[in-house]
């Protein structure tokens, strides 16, 4: 596993959740880190409090990571403070709300489309120069989830169905940019909770029904999750790539 310090991080969602988490295990780690942020910057600036105390460098911006023009901005800015990219980790997505397939009409179905993979798209197009100039290797981290390995709860069909894309994404970006010297992973968490995503659409008792078949006992933490993440930004220089690491206590296992 390579050395993190030094390394120039892009990371998308910083605000809350597993964005801030894995942002801070990687300034913690020794990084100079870039965060996007949609929807609340207070998170981001006590991300960047946290890494000037260490002596890192750190800064982050608003995009809407649907817009190709907005996404290339927010990564150009990026790199240009840092200096280029070497880790990219995609954290940006989300259910949106939870629809029955005969309650899917066409925008609620291309507005999760969009949220989960054309930011993606957006995102990792833009950072892609910068990435192939890393002069020891990138790594590419992006966040998948146990919906897109199981199907996910009723109610999540277009959520779990992207999810899944990722995976499949991450897999045949992996064969693609591997003569770059770039590698491309994922993280497919469970139940993690203190997030937006299950404090708004994961009721109590669904929480608690979940905890019950978990293996280990216990609901994930945004940590659990930034820790493995940190474990694969720091393998730019080393031997696994296509690989997804799934986070779920064992109450899924492949």
């Amino acid at each position: 596993m390579g050395d993190l310090a030094g390394k120039k991080v892009f990371i998308t969602g910083a605000e809350q959740g597993i964005g801030r988490a894995t942002a801070e295990r990687l300034i913690q780690a020794g990084c100079d880190i870039y965060f996007h942020y949609h929807s609340d910057e207070s998170g981001p600036r006590a991300l960047v409090a946290l890494a000037q105390a260490r002596g890192q460098k750190a800064a982050y911006s608003y995009a809407d990571l649907t817009s190709a023009d907005e996404t290339a901005r927010c990564v150009l800015a990026g790199a240009e403070f840092l200096g280029g990219i070497d880790i990219l980790i995609n954290n940006v997505g989300g259910i949106v709300g939870r629809k029955w397939l005969g309650e899917i009409d066409r925008a609620f179905w291309q507005t999760v489309l969009d949220v989960n993979l054309t930011t993606m798209l957006n995102v990792t197009q833009s950072a892609l120069p910068f990435l192939k100039a890393a002069q020891d290797g990138a790594s590419i981290v992006n966040l998948a989830s146990l919906a897109g390995r199981s199907g996910g709860h009723s109610g999540s069909l277009v959520y779990s169905a992207t999810k899944g894309a990722v995976l499949t994404w991450t897999r045949s970006l992996a064969a693609e940019l591997g003569e770059h010297g770039i590698r491309v992973n994922a993280v497919a968490p469970g139940l993690i909770l203190g997030t937006r995503f299950h404090n708004r659409h994961t009721t109590q008792q669904s929480a608690e029904e979940t905890i019950r078949a978990i293996p280990l006992g216990r609901a994930g933490t945004p940590d659990d999750v930034a820790r493995a993440i940190a474990f694969l930004a720091a393998e730019y220089d080393g031997f696994v790539s296509g690989a997804t690491i799934d986070i779920n206590g064992g109450i899924f296992r492949m």
